[in-house]
């Protein structure tokens, strides 16, 4: 079934495509990468170089950024991630793969829910992150969709060279298809077909590895894979994508399941109000699309939660169904009538402002000890806002329709629960700086990057006339943050120094060491942070929320530079 495209519909979809493109090359640089995203930024720099180096399981993205930073002779932080934010906001766009299944409005819906969503956006602006595996895998999807088996051959191609993400999203893909084929047969016949398309049943696969297309795709993972034939480790990185995603459920993981769950109320609020709705109006329903969505949507977090090596951006392959679910059921509360305009306008404003009321209450209630008055009083004014909101609705339900009341309360819970999502999404986004902790960051996110490379950077220059021949002997720190850091300068890790050498400058852990301490003069430096999630009270995770403030646990590391480097020496 094909569906009569909208007026404008064309430029909203550009319009959707530059928000997300906005949102995730803005202050691309800024932050500094993380140990997980140096690593393989650093495999792609020596790449670059020419220099031998092992490959880590994400050949797609350290082939792709190695030949950035050849055309622009060495590598930064934002080059690090073009590939990531480039590939991330082509995700918006993929909606318009699947219009013979979803009806025009809430596919362009879900095109913005996904240009502005937090998850998304964050894991957009991070190096090596699993959204080349989500968007790969959605493209080869729509592309089979579409009959365009020999571009679903060269993005399935992609996607195998993506890292080990695209394991988690296949597994979730494929136990919720088999949940729903078995669900469909009890289903069938409540099925209301006039606002459902089937989900495809057909052997998909038996179309994309035809002859031609198997040849297409085995070509475009040598070519890929190999960056032409130069690096031929990458084959092997590719495989070994397997086994890290194997290994990651025997290894342990700081994330709780509880943080996954506080993820996606904080984050993606909004969403998922409505996705709950819809899940409920879909199985009572027995409407097909949402029912396959909220199986999807559940198997896919029940992964994340029960995967013992969790991150935060595993939640990446959730928020897919998720969006789709909210855009399916928000499209329902769009169509005002005339008449009704006023109506919908005063419920909307009195939504807003019982929102903003609560949220202002629960954002004091920090301010005062949980065994005081005041708080109990706080918490008193919270529940009856909660409570007055609710009442106001089914007066209006009662008083004017159910339909004003629907209509009114859902665009009001969007202006206030879409402006939480927008805080947290230019928070998970690092926009804001890296005082305020987010969820979505990588672990061990490193401070003071900038201060430590100006730092060399001058001591080269006094010492040698140069700011990035100085060397650097980096002592018993496995921190690839730091080598990256560092990368204009000769630096060499070892786990001891070795007493008869005297390199330019060392860096080594906060301790008091004699041997430098008579020929080096020494400055701390914070290096990497780390929120204390595990360890986190009810109190501070409430403080978090409102605030954003979380205690943390940190690094520091000491630069140890010659002393005869410096004038007055």
């Amino acid at each position: 079934m094909t569906y009569q495209h909208f007026k404008h519909e064309g430029w909203l979809y550009l319009l959707a495509f530059a928000i997300a493109f906005t949102l995730r090359f803005a202050q691309l640089g800024d932050m500094p990468l993380s140990d997980a995203e140096a690593a393989p930024a650093l495999q792609a720099l020596r790449i670059s170089q020419s220099a031998a180096t092992e490959l880590a399981p994400h050949p797609f993205y350290i082939l792709a950024t190695s030949i950035l930073f050849l055309l622009f002779g060495g590598g930064t932080n934002t080059l690090a991630r073009i590939i990531p934010a480039l590939i991330g906001s082509l995700l918006v766009l993929t909606p318009l793969l699947f219009d013979n299944r979803i009806k025009p409005r809430p596919s362009l819906l879900l095109a913005f829910f996904i240009a502005l969503d937090p998850g998304l956006v964050a894991i957009s602006r991070q190096a090596a992150s699993p959204i080349l595996a989500i968007v790969f895998t959605v493209l080869t999807v729509g592309f089979i969709n579409k009959n365009r088996f020999t571009w679903a051959a060269v993005t399935a191609a992609f996607a195998l060279l993506s890292g080990p993400s695209l394991w988690l999203g296949l597994l979730g893909i494929g136990i919720a298809y088999s949940i729903y084929q078995l669900a469909h047969t009890v289903i069938k016949k409540t099925v209301d077909h006039s606002e459902e398309s089937d989900v495809p049943t057909t052997n998909l696969s038996a179309s994309l590895f035809t002859p031609s297309n198997g040849l297409t795709l085995v070509f475009t993972f040598l070519l890929a894979g190999t960056l032409f034939f130069i690096v031929p480790g990458g084959l092997g990185a590719a495989f070994s994508s397997i086994p890290a995603f194997v290994n990651s459920w025997f290894d342990l993981s700081a994330t709780t399941s509880s943080m996954v769950l506080i993820s996606l109320l904080v984050y993606q609020p909004f969403a998922l109000l409505l996705a709950l709705i819809a899940l409920i109006r879909g199985w009572v329903k027995g409407l097909r699309r949402i029912i396959f969505l909220s199986i999807w949507l559940l198997v896919a977090l029940l992964l994340v939660i029960f995967l013992p090596a969790r991150q935060i951006a595993d939640l990446a392959w959730v928020l897919i169904p998720l969006n789709a679910l909210a855009s399916l059921e928000l499209v329902r509360h769009l169509k005002v009538f005339p008449e009704e305009r006023r109506e919908v306008a005063g419920v909307t404003f009195l939504t807003v402002f019982i929102w903003l009321f609560a949220w202002l209450g629960m954002a004091g209630i920090n301010w005062f000890p949980t065994d005081s008055s005041e708080f109990r009083l706080r918490i008193g004014i919270l529940i009856g806002a909660v409570f007055l909101l609710v009442l106001s609705l089914l007066l209006v339900a009662a008083g004017w329709s159910i339909r004003v009341a629907r209509i009114g309360g859902v665009w009001g819970m969007a202006v206030g629960l879409g402006l939480l999502g927008l805080s947290g999404l230019f928070g998970a986004s690092g926009m804001r700086g890296v005082i305020f902790p987010e969820l979505w960051w990588q672990p061990e996110l490193p401070l003071q990057a900038d201060l430590l490379r100006e730092t060399v950077s001058q001591v080269s220059e006094m010492g040698t006339g140069n700011d990035d021949t100085a060397s650097v002997v980096i002592v018993g720190i496995n921190s690839p943050a730091l080598e990256w850091a560092l990368r204009e300068n000769p630096v060499q890790m070892v786990n001891t120094l070795d007493p008869t050498s005297a390199p330019d400058m060392v860096i080594t852990s906060f301790e008091l060491n004699p041997t430098l301490v008579s020929a080096y003069r020494g400055q701390d430096f914070n290096w990497r942070q780390t929120p204390a999630w595990q360890a986190t009270t009810p109190d501070a995770w409430f403080r978090w929320v409102t605030l954003r403030e979380m205690p943390q646990t940190g690094e520091v590391i000491i630069l140890w530079a010659r002393s005869d480097l410096f004038l007055d020496n």
